[in-house]
């Protein structure tokens, strides 16, 4: 899967990171190195599923690949 990331300089000299398609998503680094592996471990958390989300005993998860 490939997701776009937006990466700007901040003010005080470090990286930030932001992903548009998922909300709230962001990270930074001192350098754009860092601030890309930040990310890209924040979108992996943002779209891990977490087996307490599951409200019906019934329910199973999937992985899917897009």
């Amino acid at each position: 899967m490939k997701i776009k990331v937006i990466i700007e300089q901040g003010e005080d000299g470090y990286y930030v990171a932001h992903c548009p398609t998922l909300k709230s998503c962001w990270s930074q680094g001192k350098t754009i190195e860092e601030a890309l592996a930040n990310i890209k471990e924040a979108i992996q958390l943002y779209l891990e599923t977490d087996e307490f989300d599951l409200k019906d005993k019934n329910a199973k998860i999937y992985e899917i690949a897009v």
